[in-house]
């Protein structure tokens, strides 16, 4: 089991945990917020489950039906997570606004439940710090969306552990369907940029500006000619195709050991590339 299926399988175990405690907590303290929180750590536990499988699918190789590999199923993923994670936000607005209009807020044994979003923060602090670390190593889509699930938990369980505290010291309990709501828009802001990093790839968007800025840099301190730059990427895979010019009268075997050169020096540097190169007489 390689280690990008070992950290996945972390996140769904801590996330069926938590989902436990803060679901028992809630119903124990009445309080929307920490409802609203377990609700979200069902959301990230379904991303989890999705990152799981999305990250043993994409690092299949490739295969008659996918000749450029599978790594788009982690674009896929994060889609469809960002897009739970909204649903999930939507749903505590909508909740947190009954509970302001409803009548009297009843909340109960407030302090266990700052205590379990203290826990919750420190639980996911752990494990989205080490999703991050493997998702930089790897580059893979969908444990870097589950990492940032877990980070925007992390921030929304301290809210709600500081507004059950202001609860405790003032005892203004409208306070807790109005933290509930500013973590739900919170969430929103979140998925919103998960859905842009998840999605555009699948439209074989180019890198990033300062990513082929840093190609354009290593080709030239390579020495190398060209024109007809194009690179995509797809989930943890990038592709390079480019046109090389080389001398009319170098010979096949010498402009091939020359491309191999290339590629073999680009590969040092960028992880899961594939190059592909295009000779013309210069």
């Amino acid at each position: 089991m390689n280690v990008k299926v070992r950290v996945a399988r972390l996140s769904v175990v801590s996330n069926t945990l938590l989902i436990i405690m803060k679901l028992v907590v809630g119903i124990i303290t009445g309080s929307v917020s920490i409802i609203s929180e377990a609700i979200h750590s069902s959301m990230d536990l379904v991303a989890a489950i999705i990152a799981f499988f999305s990250v043993r699918v994409s690092d299949n190789p490739p295969d008659k039906r996918h000749p450029y590999g599978h790594g788009k199923f982690e674009n896929i993923s994060g889609v469809i997570e960002a897009l739970l994670i909204f649903t999930a936000a939507i749903w505590i607005i909508v909740e947190s606004v009954k509970k302001l209009i409803g009548g009297e807020i009843i909340l109960e044994k407030i302090w266990i439940g700052s205590l379990v979003m203290a826990v919750s923060a420190i639980v996911n602090i752990f494990v989205s710090i080490r999703l991050y670390k493997v998702a930089r190593e790897t580059g893979s889509v969908a444990l870097e969306a589950d990492a940032l699930h877990l980070k925007t938990d992390v921030y929304t369980s301290i809210g709600v552990a500081v507004g059950l505290i202001l609860i405790l010291l003032t005892n203004i309990r409208w306070l807790d369907p109005i933290v509930a709501i500013l973590v739900a828009l919170f969430i929103i802001k979140e998925s919103y940029s998960l859905l842009r990093r998840a999605f555009f790839p699948l439209l074989d968007i180019a890198w990033s500006d300062e990513e082929i800025n840093g190609l354009q840099k290593r080709l030239k301190e390579m020495g190398v000619h060209y024109h007809d730059l194009r690179t995509r990427v797809a989930g943890n895979y990038r592709f390079i195709d480019l046109h090389l010019e080389i001398p009319a009268d170098e010979s096949v075997g010498n402009a091939h050991k020359y491309c191999d050169m290339i590629e073999d020096k680009l590969m040092a540097v960028y992880k899961n590339l594939t190059v592909t190169i295009h000779v013309e007489p210069r």
